[in-house]
């Protein structure tokens, strides 16, 4: 690489790829963490029966955060013990007008602790700062402000019918957006007139207890949201009490169909959102350099850690020489590294267990005979991290094409047709979502109407709005969060 001698100092050499680089720019605000983290039940925060805690860690660093508190089967049926009074006694009976209010303040509130649950988020997560504060945290919110205008207008979801709130609802969700896939159970919930007991996930419980705090700074009614951190036994114990009537899950394909079965005989109404392994096409008429975006965005975003997220690009094989020479020069100046850093592109892998799979699978890929590629960047000497990786020569049968890695892994496959595209895109068995770039609207009206997926974007990824659905079929689950549909799922209808 050429080299110049700065004018100011002769001695000192300057490589023109260094100029480049970009000063550290570390996010500063206070997050408010506590030492420690006790469950929040019945509007408080209240010491598990058994006393036990469990540490979440920074992934970014490996260092302990926060104790967190581990419920058990007790302390879950104290939760819905306190959720059903509360329903019973004022949530359930409450005007829609009157707990459109609660949510709206929830909703500002949320908007007010923007950046103090955004830091929150990064440093439990792991994800890039500016995700969390550009997403994550606005999303939540606006979640909140869009089903507190339902609240007062249920009637109109169901034109003559009479729909009534289930009652308790036991909601799990995961660890990739925690606060917003927190926003995504309780707001609908909530405005439907449930109340509701949450379990977060194990890794990253913080900004689910946080939101205990903004629950009593809005005065919210005791017992209407209550939030139970722990493990899978804490899961299993919130679904499976007799006083949860309505179970909400997202997570993985396994763990869904092991509650199906746990279910299986009783009434309890069920919504799950699974596992996906979506296809992103890009046909040869697509804005390339749009499409490249897009596939950066589609899988990328979160570290990959998106159950959406496009991991199989498929390429129209007259231009996936041009596509694949994009994409490589566009991940050379992704910035792996600090979440923390705003100029950071890709954080943290969410745990140790997370990247040992997410290597495994890319091991795997090589094994099979695809063909690897990454940017060979610096990687952080501690911490939990993966360089974007994409893998061309990738055949169906791959280990990579079929399952989900849930990390920054793209596996590439080209087509001639779009028939062929089709019958790739849809020989998986998950069905959550997909992608198609092209020129033509009538391709993209086609192609939406014959894939087997909830939900296709066109000329686009990883778009989302509180007053769309979102949702898959097959072994990507069933129900629908957002719009109209996902809070007709917290509802009886009669």
């Amino acid at each position: 690489m050429p080299k110049t001698t700065s004018k100011t100092n002769p001695a000192r050499e300057l490589v023109f790829g260094d100029l480049w680089e970009y000063d550290p720019a570390p996010e500063t605000a206070d997050p408010k963490l506590k030492q420690r983290y006790d469950l929040f039940i019945n509007g408080a925060f209240v010491a598990p029966k058994k006393g036990s805690y469990f540490a979440t860690i920074n992934p970014a660093n490996e260092t302990k955060i926060a104790d967190i508190a581990l419920a058990d089967a007790a302390d879950v049926n104290s939760a819905c013990i306190a959720a059903q009074k509360a329903f019973v006694s004022v949530w359930g009976k409450m005007p829609g007008k009157e707990r459109g209010k609660y949510l709206y303040r929830i909703a500002r509130l949320l908007q007010d602790h923007a950046r103090e649950f955004a830091i929150a988020e990064t440093l439990d997560g792991g994800k890039a700062i500016k995700e969390s504060r550009d997403f994550d945290i606005p999303m939540a919110a606006a979640h909140f402000f869009y089903h507190a205008g339902w609240a007062d207008k249920l009637e109109h979801l169901a034109p003559g019918r009479k729909v009534a709130p289930h009652g308790v609802v036991g909601q799990v969700i995961p660890w990739n957006f925690p606060l917003l896939m927190l926003a995504w159970k309780i707001a609908p919930a909530l405005a439907a007139g449930n109340c509701v007991v949450l379990k977060p996930a194990e890794t990253t419980s913080i900004t689910a207890l946080k939101f205990g705090e903004i629950c009593q700074e809005a005065g919210l009614p005791n017992g209407v949201v209550n939030i139970v951190s722990g493990a899978a036994e804490t899961g299993a114990a919130v679904i499976s009490h007799p006083l949860t009537t309505k179970v909400a899950f997202t997570g993985s394909t396994e763990v869904g169909k092991s509650i199906m079965r746990s279910l299986a005989g009783t009434d309890k109404k069920m919504t799950l959102e699974l596992g996906g392994k979506a296809a992103n096409i890009v046909f040869d008429d697509a804005p390339l350099d749009q499409a490249v975006e897009g596939i950066v965005n589609g899988i990328f975003f979160n570290q990959g850690h998106v159950c959406c997220a496009g991991s199989r690009l498929l390429v129209q094989e007259s231009v996936a020489d041009e596509v694949l020479a994009k994409l490589k020069r566009r991940i050379a100046v992704l910035r792996v590294g600090d979440p923390m850093d705003k100029n950071t592109d890709l954080g943290a892998i969410n745990s140790r267990e997370q990247l040992a799979k997410i290597t495994d699978l890319a091991k795997s890929g090589v094994t099979e005979g695809a063909e690897k590629y990454d940017t060979g960047c610096k990687l952080p000497a501690k911490g939990f991290f993966f360089r974007p990786t994409i893998f061309t020569n990738v055949s169906m049968s791959h280990r990579i094409a079929r399952e989900e890695i849930f990390g920054p892994v793209l596996s590439i496959l080209t087509f001639r047709t779009p028939e062929e595209a089709l019958e790739k895109a849809n020989n998986t068995p998950y069905g959550l979502s997909a992608g198609v770039w092209t020129d033509k609207g009538s391709r993209i009206l086609k192609m939406s109407a014959q894939l087997k997926a909830g939900v296709v974007w066109a000329n686009t990824y990883n778009k989302f709005d509180p007053t769309s659905p979102f949702g898959g079929f097959k072994e990507s689950g069933f129900g629908r969060e957002g719009g109209k549909q996902g809070l007709l799922d917290y509802l009886s209808v009669v």
